[in-house]
């Protein structure tokens, strides 16, 4: 028996296999609809930071007795959590600093405790079964494969004295459904904070240019549209960071949900120029300099990635300002590859609590995300809010009010005007 959400429905979305779209008309802003996580997992970086059960921030959270690794806002919250904390406490406490499930295994352990004890459709089950999932298993590839195994092996290590094993096929098809289907949970500035699994919310479609976003109010997800809908229209997020150019939308796409994207952004590709801008010169650059620059702002990027694990950050530093350097003697600054760069280097700068060095590159990034995303970006909000807050944190008040104030106009619509982070924020901004 299917259940139902009001003014959803599940349909068959041609080209894309199953969707949903919605029955009534939403305004910009306004909540769809809900839904409670099946399951969820808080990040091992931000223990202690924040409550294992509910996901609230905050100072003087109180540690499990038995591992003290875990901490809760209160003895509800910890009560709350104990049938998934149990898979893990005793564990760590035997296993001490060799314990080291990935976040994939604990996420996947969670699912197959629920499973055990659930009786019948949970609440994150209004429209489709976890088992409905979409697992594409028979598409991942070596390296997938390989990392699949890695997972499994660390969940029968840390998690079998607690739980019923399946079997190792059924254990590829759920840890390729959850690759497919999970969500990564962000905070207001989109530090990572965990990971969690929506079936319903699994069930929409992705499109370069989106209808709803989802955003997270402690473990809950929340779906708000981004732009006026009309009965019978699509309900559409990004699966993806839509900064880059419709070929590397598409190669990221292919690599993660294997499918090729042909919304109307990917036929035109009318951002594609924007966003490889390249410098006006009275001797036009030559196509080929121009994609030998493209392919090695690609090589750079994902060499980064690799580097952040291994790098100190002044290194890191280092690299960032040398591939600025290099892909700035083509590309202008506000082309998308100089703009990831700028970023990481934003980054490493707030790690090295160099404020005057983020706000600079803070400052570059900032027009040309708010340009180049679609309306409504997390992307954007969260620029606007670091920058904001930097500005407040150097006295300069005017500033970062006006910086907030434009991360508030985004965050109503995306979060909802009554969210917590709001409330946060307008507490923030009042303050003298």
């Amino acid at each position: 028996m299917t259940g139902s959400i009001k003014g959803l429905e599940r349909f068959d979305s041609p080209g894309k296999g199953r969707g949903l779209r919605v029955t009534t008309a939403f305004k910009v802003g306004e909540l769809l609809f809900s839904s409670p996580a099946y399951s969820y997992v808080l990040s091992l970086k931000e223990r202690g930071c924040y409550c294992e059960f509910c996901f609230t921030r905050k100072e003087g959270l109180a540690r499990c007795g038995k591992c003290k690794k875990a901490f809760y806002c209160n003895v509800k919250c910890q009560k709350g959590d104990w049938a998934m904390h149990k898979l893990e406490c005793s564990a760590m406490i035997a296993y001490k600093e060799n314990w080291c499930p990935s976040e994939m295994s604990r996420l996947v352990a969670r699912i197959l405790a629920k499973k055990k004890t659930q009786k019948e459709r949970c609440v994150s089950e209004q429209i489709l079964l976890i088992e409905e999932m979409q697992s594409h298993v028979e598409d991942v590839d070596n390296e997938k494969r390989e990392t699949n195994e890695s997972d499994i092996a660390g969940l029968h290590r840390f998690y079998s004295k607690h739980l019923e094993i399946p079997s190792h096929r059924d254990l590829l098809t759920l840890f390729s459904q959850v690759a497919c289907n999970g969500f990564t949970i962000e905070d207001d500035e989109l530090t990572h904070m965990g990971a969690a699994v929506y079936p319903d919310v699994a069930l929409i479609n992705h499109s370069c240019v989106p209808t709803v976003i989802v955003t997270y109010n402690g473990t809950t997800a929340e779906v708000r549209a981004v732009t006026d809908m009309k009965p019978g229209d699509e309900v559409l997020i990004s699966y993806i960071d839509l900064l880059y150019p419709t070929d590397d939308r598409n190669n990221r796409l292919r690599e993660s949900y294997y499918f090729t994207c042909d919304c109307q952004e990917c036929k035109s590709k009318s951002k594609d120029k924007a966003k490889l801008k390249v410098h006006k010169r009275s001797d036009a650059i030559e196509p080929e300099v121009i994609n030998n620059m493209v392919r090695y702002a690609r090589r750079t990027i994902k060499e980064f990635r690799a580097l952040k694990e291994i790098k100190t950050p002044s290194e890191l530093l280092e690299i960032c300002e040398q591939s600025l350097e290099e892909m700035g003697a083509v590309f202008h600054d506000s082309n998308v590859y100089m703009l990831h760069m700028m970023y990481q280097a934003m980054g490493v700068c707030l790690y090295m609590q160099d404020l005057e060095g983020a706000i600079s590159y803070g400052e570059k990034i900032l027009k040309p995300y708010s340009q180049l995303y679609p309306a409504y970006s997390l992307n954007v909000s969260s620029m606007y809010l670091k920058l904001g807050r930097l500005y407040m944190g150097l006295d300069k008040r005017s500033m970062g009010l006006s910086t907030l104030k434009k991360a508030m106009a985004i965050m109503e619509v995306a979060h909802g005007k009554n969210h917590f982070y709001l409330t946060e924020l307008r507490k923030e901004m009042a303050q003298k």
